[in-house]
This record gives C-alpha cells, structure tokens and sequence, in this order.
C-alpha cells in the first residue's frame, strides 16, 4: 500500500485564500480537487492519500472529513481546530461525530505564520495539544527552523503525543545552508514520539529549479536522524505545482531513498504513515475506476 502522506485540495469560490495572491502561486491559482488528483496519483503507483488543511478554518476542516467519507482514495485527513479555545476537547469530539469523523487522523495548525517563535511554548497551546492527544490524535509540525527550538521543548512536554514534523521544517535549501536546521532537526529527532515527512522539499529549493542532488543533503539528514521507520512520504500537491508535476516529486523521492533496503523504502512510502495515522483498509469501490 502506498501513501501520499501530504496533499491538499481547495475550491476557491467556497472561501478567500489570500495566500494565493503571491505572485510565484499563480500556477496554483485555481480549483484543485479529488478527480483532478486521482489519475496522478494512480499513473505514481499512490494507493492511499492523507488531506491537510489549508486554512485555520472548522468548516474546512468539516468539508475535507465529508469528502474524505465519499473518496476511496482519502484514508485520512489532517484538519484545523483552534487549540487556545478552551472548549477544543468538545470540538474534537464534534469533529468525530460528524461525517467522515472516523477519517480525522491530526490536527495542524499554521504555526509557520505566527510571529512569536516560541508559539508552541504557550500554555493555552499546550493545553490544546494535550486535547489533541487525549482524542487519539496526531499533531502536524508546520514549522520553519527558528521555530525547532520551541517544538522540541513541545515535544519533551508531552511525550505521550505523537508529532509529525511537516515538510522537513522547511530547510532553507535554496541557499544551500544546512545549520543550524540540521542541528535542530537532529536534536528534534531523538524525541521517539516525532516523525517527519519526506514532504515540501522541492518548494524550498532555487525558485529557478532544483535537482535531486542538491535536495539529498537534506533528504539524507531526516532520514539518518528518524530512520524509514519515522519518516513517510508527502507530496504536497498541488503547491508542489510551482516547482514539479505530481510524478516529478514521487520520482525525486523514490530516487532520494534509493540507498535503502526494499522494507525500509516499504515503510517510508507507506507503512510509516499508515501506522502513525491508523489509516484503514481502503474501502472496495468494485469498479477500480478514479474516485469522482
């Protein structure tokens, strides 16, 4: 079974995506959906797919579980709920009643835009974090390497709670400077309750391009630090659009885990994710046409 552990979809009639205005989006400027994703997926060998939200919105997160519920393809899906609310607990549990609640596999939020770096540190977000585990939930890391410092200390905090480090924390990649990202993200990994997505790399890079081997140093340290069995790949389609096709980042990654054995590669395209996010067995569609 193998999973896209990290992709999105939006329909930019049904709310503001403001983030979009950036002039280097344009590409992505537009609806993407399951029936524009499922064809990429299938020709890229992808069985199974994890939706993350997009934007710090509940009733998004309320339409991704519902589609969820209606795509085979969608085992799971990564929404938003406010953590300093002090009803989150309660809001979790209405998330699980709804539609395609059984779908929910973490909540994340867009940690990366908060201005205060020690975001993570804040007791109302700890409290919250600590719903998210108590629901039986994973928590989705988005950082950027200033803020590793903050996430490790939320880390040890809660060493019963699984965290899934999104898009390696961002490496600043495309100017090809390693530290102090790698230290941080090694220190971050020693933390058995911490996993990391194979995920954002090529975004990160030159905006002029980018080659395999100038993202294996970074594939590399997430991969020695974890192990295949802490890591799981994520495309992050459609933003990947910017800079690869769907196929182009599938490629990129098989060939960055090149160097491992067949069940380490197992793992890192599939079973990684499929046992940190308790994805299920997908449901039998009978006509093995795309999902629509």
């Amino acid at each position: 079974m193998r999973v896209d552990a990290h992709h999105h979809l939006w329909e930019l009639g049904r709310r503001p995506h403001s983030w979009l205005d950036e002039p280097e989006l344009a590409a992505v400027r537009r609806d993407f959906g399951p029936a524009d994703l499922a064809p990429r997926a299938r020709e890229a060998g992808i069985d199974r797919t994890v939706l993350v939200q997009v934007l710090p919105d509940a009733a998004e997160t309320e339409e991704f579980l519902a589609l969820a519920a209606a795509e085979p393809l969608i085992a799971g899906v990564v929404g938003w709920a406010d953590l300093t609310a002090p009803g989150i607990a309660d809001t979790l549990a209405e998330l699980r009643r709804r539609p395609g609640g059984d779908r929910l596999v973490g909540i994340r939020h867009l940690v990366q835009g908060e201005r205060d770096p020690a975001w993570l540190a804040r007791p109302d977000v700890r409290r919250g974090l600590r719903a998210v585990g108590d629901a039986g939930l994973c928590y989705d890391l988005l950082v950027r390497p200033r803020q590793l410092p903050a996430a490790i200390d939320a880390v040890r905090a809660l060493p019963g709670q699984p965290f899934v480090l999104d898009h390696l924390a961002k490496p600043p990649i495309a100017r090809g400077e390693p530290e102090p990202w790698a230290g941080r993200v090694r220190e971050l990994a020693r933390e058995p309750n911490v996993f990391c997505k194979l995920s954002g790399m090529v975004t990160e890079a030159a905006p002029d391009g980018w080659t395999v081997a100038g993202l294996r140093p970074y594939a590399e340290t997430v991969l020695d630090a974890f192990g295949p069995e802490r890591v799981m790949f994520g495309s992050d389609w459609p933003v990947c659009l910017v800079a690869a096709s769907y196929g182009q980042v599938v490629s990129a990654a098989e060939e960055l885990t090149d160097g491992l054995e067949p069940h380490e590669r197992a793992q890192v395209f599939g079973g990684t994710a499929t046992r940190i996010y308790g994805l299920g067995e997908p449901a039998p569609s009978g006509s093995g046409e795309e999902p629509s």
